[in-house]
């Protein structure tokens, strides 16, 4: 893809080829996948090499590495931006040449997936080596890169939720590092307001999307977009936040195991959240006690 593609971009013999849109957009197309190549080839790999004689003793060898596998999380943040780059031009001549001269039997766009097909597959393959390496002494390390590689893949999958917020007009990495995110339904009950909306509040739930950010919480509305692949994936409207410095939480609402509070300003505001599952709830609650302690 790097020599068969990217470096073609460059190459003055293809430029007639190239349309004049898609001039000097190799990097939105391509991401950092020469960083993610790199990596592997002069890093990573001879790693691995290292262990071919020691295999349960691999999991050393992604704890070494596990900060570099954050190079992912930039991958995948940039995948939405080339995949609708790689839709306008799909057709154009200079790919079909490429893929003709690299005698490929499928086009870019399966080979640009790989690195977000890569990341996700190394957690099985470490489930997989765990399964059989119960006793032995490398078995702590293969669960620690197991439980470190689902970690990245936690904030890769949080991080392509948030870049699809939209209307929020400030700086979100201000808010300090994004924990959690999640579909909930939502009770208001304010203080303020007219008697009928409170009355009205309590039975109809909105549907809200919450970001849980180490300074702030944020509640967005879902709106699932139609499209293929990543143009599918939904986009989140904002609607309000709290600062997390004036919050309080109530754990437990009487008669609903899935049902949990936060409060604001001394309950001038409350809103009662319902999760999906008591297990959910549970881990949300953790959280937000962990930013208020």
């Amino acid at each position: 893809v790097l020599q068969g593609y990217a470096a073609e971009m460059d190459n003055p013999l293809m430029a007639h080829l190239i349309p004049p849109e898609l001039q000097n957009k190799k990097d939105i197309l391509f991401g950092n996948m020469e960083e993610i190549y790199h990596f592997h080839n002069r890093i990573f790999l001879r790693e691995l090499e290292t262990y071919v004689e020691y295999p349960e003793l691999v999991g050393r060898c992604f704890l070494d590495q596990m900060e570099d596998f954050q190079i992912y999380e930039k991958y995948c943040q940039n995948k939405p931006r080339s995949e609708s780059l790689w839709r306008q031009f799909s057709d154009s001549v200079f790919f079909q040449e490429c893929q003709r001269k690299l005698d490929h039997k499928l086009s870019l766009d399966s080979y640009l997936l790989k690195p977000v097909q890569r990341i996700t597959k190394y957690q099985l393959l470490l489930k997989e080596m765990l399964k059989y390496s119960k006793n032995c002494e490398g078995a702590e390390d293969l669960q620690e890169a197991l439980t470190s590689i689902l970690g990245i893949l936690k904030a890769v999958n949080d991080s392509m939720h948030q870049i699809a917020i939209t209307g929020y007009d400030g700086n979100l990495n201000e808010l300090g590092k994004l924990l959690m995110q999640g579909s909930f339904n939502v009770w208001t009950d304010h203080k303020k307001g007219h008697t009928k909306v409170k009355d009205l509040a309590r039975f109809k739930p909105m549907q809200r999307h919450l970001f849980l950010h180490e300074k702030a919480v944020l509640f967005c509305k879902k709106r699932e977009e139609n499209g293929e692949g990543y143009e599918k994936a939904p986009s989140y409207s904002y609607k309000h936040s709290l600062n997390m410095a004036a919050v309080g939480i109530t754990e437990n609402v009487k008669g609903d195991a899935k049902k949990f509070e936060i409060w604001y300003n001394a309950r001038e505001e409350v809103y009662i959240i319902q999760a999906p599952t008591p297990e959910v709830k549970a881990t949300w609650v953790n959280e937000i006690r962990k930013v208020l302690t």
